[in-house]
């Protein structure tokens, strides 16, 4: 299902306003505040943030996207996590006057940890840490993020360059979606860090991962729809998924909506992927092999 790019380095690919020309011209990311991050396969900077499958409704494509309004979504987290007052602040900027805080620790926030590598794939790293620190600056517990969008297949080098000329595309573009990644790489990493994560005393609320809605929809159809909602506790996993708002006047982005929020545990997850319910019939390879050979 051929896709087309709806949000452009954050605006409208046909939004012709001051900024959207501007963010164009400079190849600006406007979640990031600087120049976009997201490149082709040859290197160039791509700009998609968005694509809209001609049969169903837009897709986050980029990681950054869901960083918008100032990372709202760490805040989500927080809120969630620890209470709605608490303020995040950068893990590097905590002293000894900063008060009852949540630190991050992640890129854009000035610090990373430094955490062991699984051999030299660097399997333990997440994406953000929110740590609960109190007023006297020791560590009450914390919470670890994944933040994921969905790869693209096919190629929309041509709608991008025509983009990039402030000129309108009118020819077709083969860009569609890694689903498959869903069962390859996403999954597995969310039940490996988990476990990782409940080894830890203090990790008392579990991971949480942030996504957008399609991408949600295809986890929650590999598993089976089956996992049992659980509270917030050790080795819990918090699937956060949201969309883009609707479409705004040119010169403005639209917003970052949050659909909804569903936690159970790792265990449920690993169990759900590994056995899961929605299998097909049973003998579907014996009778498609059937089939064919009275075909012949």
């Amino acid at each position: 299902m051929a896709s087309r790019i709806v949000e452009f380095f954050g605006y409208s690919p046909e939004d012709r306003s001051p900024a959207a020309i501007a963010a164009r011209r400079d190849l600006q990311c406007p979640f990031l505040g600087r120049q976009c991050v997201k490149t082709l396969s040859d290197g160039l900077i791509s700009g998609a943030c968005t694509l809209k499958p001609s049969k169903a409704g837009p897709v986050i494509c980029c990681p950054i996207r869901l960083y918008s309004n100032n990372y709202e979504i760490l805040r989500d987290v927080a809120r969630i996590s620890f209470g709605p007052v608490i303020p995040l602040v950068s893990g590097n900027a905590i002293t000894e006057q900063t008060g009852e805080c949540v630190a991050v620790f992640g890129k854009g926030w000035g610090k990373e940890l430094r955490l062991p590598t699984r051999g030299t794939s660097g399997a333990y790293f997440v994406d953000w840490v929110l740590a609960h620190v109190s007023a006297t600056g020791e560590l009450i517990n914390f919470v670890a993020v994944e933040v994921q969008s969905i790869d693209t297949t096919g190629n929309y080098r041509l709608e991008r360059d025509t983009y990039l000329k402030e000129e309108a595309f009118s020819g077709k573009s083969t860009a569609g979606f890694n689903w498959e990644n869903v069962n390859k790489r996403i999954l597995p990493q969310i039940i490996y860090k988990g476990h990782v994560l409940r080894q830890e005393p203090l990790c008392q609320k579990g991971l949480f991962f942030v996504c957008p809605t399609p991408v949600y929809n295809k986890i929650s159809e590999r598993l089976g729809g089956g996992l049992r909602p659980y509270p917030l506790q050790p080795g819990a996993l918090t699937l956060m998924w949201y969309d883009i708002g609707e479409s705004v006047p040119a010169g403005d982005i639209r917003t970052l909506v949050s659909v909804g929020q569903f936690t159970t545990t790792i265990d449920q997850v690993a169990l759900a992927f590994t056995a899961p319910s929605n299998l097909p019939p049973a003998q579907v390879y014996e009778n498609a092999i059937r089939a064919s050979l009275e075909r012949r």
